[in-house]
């Protein structure tokens, strides 16, 4: 029997020393760790805790004689349901541009060998975006600028991420793989979460007596995390060289198109099990991101939570997220990702279930359930991309990282849309669980009948492809 590998010695500062390889440094690896550690309070502080939710979603953008009205007056009600909605509005289409846009511009990169010349333009553009917010003031008239430049940043973070991702192979080797990458998504929960709790600690210090208002302190809030992105987001251009370009030909960004096309066609032939892998993960990875989307909802709504108890909740999920998804790293290079991933799906499915059937037993159950569902979420996403990095042709990592993006993005709408049906259906919150439930499990079952390549070299076994 094999026996299981010991897990790897800690440096001074408590990072696994992942790679051993004397090809793929250290500092290479912990540079590029440290770029999801630096631009994740964009997701977390900007749209999902803070910014928008409680900020651009607020009555300080609609008519104050309306504001005035209160809650539960319907006028009330139906003006903050229309900044709502046209928030709604912007992020579908920036999601509807990264889909067009972001398997090209993947192409581009690899072709020409700028694949870190086009993050560190994203992440620049993410970072002014940050710092662009804090000119929008608590007034409607700004409520046009905060949600265009909430949705101009969306559009560059998911461009930056895809070649992020892709740059994955330029810092791990096969046997590696799956650590790094599971380094990465970790840091990337834990920095979210630690930056959110500076928030709360300095809202708890009352900002040190600044003029908190026409909404400063959420100025102040998106000033902070331009910042944090800027100070650890560095590492990676300074230590991690540029990709050498590809022998592929050089075309023009409507041309890319067409070679789009062609290169479909070329995975369909050579490749399939990838290009079916692109469509099960699109639909399991909508469901991943129902459960932290509709966590809150779910806590609050089903279980009763108080604000401060989901604060707390979603603090600790973020750092069980963040420290399963580097223990799963270490599988995954064991055991391959494909297991790693049906493991962590089956997870999902359990717990969901579990929150449902015993939910009449109180809020004891949502924080084992509910933390079990978002202990198996990273582990997922981070052993999905691990499994596309091994199985991505040579050269065109970028471009399929793209494709990644762009079938998540089409299948955005499974995971609302079945949290609302089985709500309308019901007519109780917590059945909406069921709905993500169905989902994941729907992507689980698509998975299980995607062949993808073995684990044991990438190059290798994209060019075999062997069925597991």
């Amino acid at each position: 029997m094999t026996e299981a590998p010991t897990p790897p010695p800690l440096d001074v500062v408590g990072i696994p020393k992942l790679i051993k390889e004397p090809d793929v440094p250290r500092k290479r690896v912990i540079a590029w760790a440290l770029w999801d550690w630096a631009t994740q309070p964009f997701n977390s502080v900007i749209i999902t805790f803070v910014f928008v939710a409680l900020y651009l979603a607020s009555d300080a953008f609609i008519d104050p004689a309306v504001a005035a009205l209160g809650k539960g007056d319907p006028a009330y009600e139906s003006a903050i349901a229309t900044l709502t909605t046209h928030l709604g509005l912007a992020m579908t289409l920036a999601g509807v541009l990264v889909a067009l846009v972001a398997p090209v511009l993947g192409q581009r990169a690899d072709a020409t060998g700028r694949r870190k010349a086009w993050l560190g333009f994203s992440t620049g553009v993410l970072v002014l975006c940050m710092f662009a917010l804090f000119f929008v003031q608590a007034s409607p008239p700004y409520f046009l600028l905060g949600v265009s430049v909430i949705a101009i940043g969306a559009v560059f973070n998911e461009i930056a991420s895809v070649n992020y991702n892709a740059m994955l192979v330029q810092v791990s080797t096969p046997k590696s793989v799956g650590r790094v990458s599971g380094l990465g998504w970790g840091l990337g929960y834990v920095g979210g979460i630690i930056a959110l709790v500076a928030v709360v600690v300095l809202d708890g210090l009352d900002w040190f007596g600044l003029d908190t208002s026409n909404g400063m302190t959420y100025r102040l809030i998106a000033v902070g995390c331009a910042i944090w992105t800027l100070l650890f987001a560095w590492p990676i251009f300074a230590y991690v060289p540029e990709a050498p370009a590809s022998d592929r030909e050089k075309v023009g960004f409507f041309r890319g198109y067409a070679v789009l096309v062609q290169d479909l066609k070329e995975l369909w032939r050579n490749a399939r099990s990838t290009l079916w892998f692109l469509i099960a993960s699109a639909v399991y990875r909508d469901g991943l991101a129902g459960v932290f989307a509709f966590g809150a909802i779910i806590a609050a709504v089903s279980f009763g939570f108080e604000d401060t108890e989901v604060i707390i909740f979603g603090i600790a999920a973020n750092l069980i997220a963040g420290v399963s998804t580097i223990v799963a790293g270490l599988f995954d290079d064991r055991f391959g990702p494909r297991p790693v991933i049906l493991v962590a799906l089956g997870g999902i499915v359990t717990g969901g279930l579990a929150v449902v059937a015993f939910h009449a037993s109180g809020t004891a159950v949502f924080w084992v359930f509910g933390l079990m569902l978002t202990a198996f979420v990273g582990p997922a996403q981070a052993a999905s991309r691990s499994l596309l990095a091994r199985v991505s042709p040579n050269g065109r990592e970028s471009e399929i990282f793209g494709l990644y993006a762009t079938t998540g993005r089409a299948a955005s709408f499974l995971a609302p849309g079945m949290w609302t049906l089985t709500i309308a259906i019901t007519g109780a919150t917590i059945w909406g669980v069921l709905g993500i439930v169905a989902v994941v499990l729907a992507g689980m079952i698509m998975l299980f009948f995607v062949r993808v390549p073995g684990t044991g070299g990438r190059r290798a076994a994209v060019e075999a492809a062997a069925p597991q």
